[in-house]
């Protein structure tokens, strides 16, 4: 099968600088400029604006008036020659924005076979997985750090610093001031902080993990958070019966790799009574 020719409307403007791949097509009304970097296979649907130093990933498709690697919103940028990175294999709906990284780091990174769907926001200096997804305007404060895996649910806003473990998922119209741990569920009711509410079970099953990993990192998340002592003295015995199982170790190694934000409290535990509907907590 033969690769796709290199299209670009009439009416789009290509710096002649610009580095394109093979088979790339760019739509009307699009700006791509001097430091941009397309790879193979690149989509640019019309009105689509690349800015700075911006690397597009292999078979990335973008959809307009999105807009990628503009400058940072941050007010200590002095026209640093930082940069934004997309990965290969992403999708970018309408009206996404994506500033590039400041001095401080550098770039603004996000992985491969990443979605964002419309409006959603990705602010300098971001650590972004792979297989992440942003629900409609999503947001994420500078340098925040999420992992693999991730869903971030619709209106979302993630406070700067914080920190997003590999396979949790944020609900939407959730605050996120605190560190979310890997397999985390967070969320806050009508626009609240969020705080987490258990794990994101259907999220791990459809990921692959067995029963008994199920098992073994509610465990672990009971002790850490549900457990005896202080927070502190709760991860020691978590770290003592679960740093080497390979799921529930990832809860482990997060937390004590905090950096500046604190990690993300449980919501109080509820026991349902039998057949009245109501909770334990609420009698």
């Amino acid at each position: 099968m033969r690769a796709r020719a290199t299209e670009i409307h009439p009416l789009a403007y290509v710096a002649p600088a610009a580095q394109l791949g093979q088979g790339v097509g760019i739509g009307p009304f699009c700006t791509v400029g001097p430091d941009v970097v397309l790879g193979d296979g690149v989509t640019l649907h019309s009105h689509v604006n690349l800015d700075g130093h911006t690397t597009i990933g292999a078979r990335s498709e973008i959809f307009p008036f999105s807009s990628i690697g503009t400058a940072p919103q941050d007010l200590s940028y002095k026209g640093d020659a930082t940069s934004a990175i997309l990965g290969e294999d992403c999708v970018v709906r309408e009206s996404v924005t994506i500033n590039r990284g400041t001095a401080k780091s550098g770039a603004t990174i996000i992985g491969d076979r990443c979605f964002l769907m419309a409006y959603a926001h990705v602010a300098h200096d971001c650590r972004v997985g792979n297989n992440v997804i942003f629900a409609n305007a999503a947001m994420l404060g500078g340098h925040v750090k999420v992992g693999d895996y991730v869903f971030l649910g619709g209106l979302c806003a993630i406070h700067q610093f914080t920190r997003i473990g590999d396979y949790a998922m944020v609900g939407g119209v959730t605050g996120v001031k605190d560190d979310v741990i890997p397999f985390g569920m967070a969320f806050g009711a009508n626009g609240t902080s969020g705080e987490l509410i258990g794990l994101n079970v259907v999220g791990m099953k459809r990921r692959g993990f067995s029963r008994d990993d199920l098992r073994v990192v509610r465990a672990c998340y009971d002790t850490l958070f549900y457990g005896v002592g202080t927070f502190a003295e709760r991860l020691v015995d978590a770290t003592a019966a679960y740093r080497d199982h390979p799921a529930a170790g990832r809860l482990i190694a997060f937390i004590e790799a905090g950096e500046k934000r604190p990690v993300m409290m449980a919501a109080p535990k509820k026991t349902r009574v039998a057949g009245t509907g109501t909770t334990a907590a609420d009698e």
